[in-house]
């Protein structure tokens, strides 16, 4: 399993991992939880690496990967190092979910909880608790975190699907990746190629590659206070 990959280490000794194939995400969750450097604190930020050291709990972000019925979850769900495996998406369907959980996960999350609700929902996972998989009904839903082409009008929906199609996806394995309809998957194509003023998949795919699209590869230091080294 491919993946980004960075350590979280917490001053209670919570332990967190991050997976996830794209820096620009990875990054995006470390801003995010920037105000909580004194309960969260990044130490090492690893590009395509599987989890290779002890941690409590491992937050899989769905970004352009297996959802959480997939074989990923499971995989890291039986690594002993990856602790209390959590599901972090904007796809909350019900079915999904309980995949999930029969996967080997201990919780679901929703990618729109504010960062404060999120450090709790992590916290409540590592004493073994269940937390809500996302912010109360009617109350506002933030962006949080990041995604690769968020500067050009990208929703995240949109990106993902046109980080699958640089990945070389046709729309039926994008529609089995994303649990969308293939009619839902042509609307925010089309969508996206407005946005980003193209007009077909070659193009999108060009398009992709020259603005952060595939998957990264590589390493990221980061020093003590979460930060690249200069």
């Amino acid at each position: 399993m491919k993946n980004v990959w960075f350590k979280i280490e917490a001053m209670s000794a919570m332990r967190v991992a991050l997976v996830n194939d794209y820096e620009v995400v990875a990054q995006g969750f470390l801003g995010m939880l920037r105000s909580y450097r004194d309960v969260l604190q990044v130490v090492e930020m690893d590009l395509r690496h599987n989890v290779s050291q002890p941690v409590d709990v491992t937050l899989y972000d769905t970004f352009a990967a297996l959802q959480g019925d997939g074989e990923d979850v499971r995989q890291l769900a039986a690594n002993p190092l990856a602790g209390k495996v959590v599901v972090y998406s904007w796809n909350l369907d019900p079915a999904l979910v309980e995949a999930a959980f029969a996967n080997g996960a201990s919780a679901y999350l929703s990618k729109g909880l504010p960062a404060r609700e999120l450090v709790a929902a992590l916290e409540a996972v590592h004493r073994g608790e269940r937390p809500a998989l996302a912010p109360e009904r009617g109350a506002p839903q933030p962006v949080g975190g990041d995604w690769p082409g968020r500067e050009e009008g990208l929703t995240p929906r949109e990106a993902e699907v046109l980080a699958l199609i640089t990945q070389g996806l046709g729309n039926v394995e994008i529609s089995e990746r994303t649990h969308l309809s293939v009619n839902s998957v042509k609307t925010f194509i089309r969508s996206c190629y407005r946005r980003i003023g193209v007009t077909n998949r070659s193009q999108a795919i060009l398009w992709g590659v020259e603005h952060g699209f595939r998957p990264d590869r590589g390493r990221i230091r980061l020093d003590e206070a979460g930060r690249e080294p200069a």
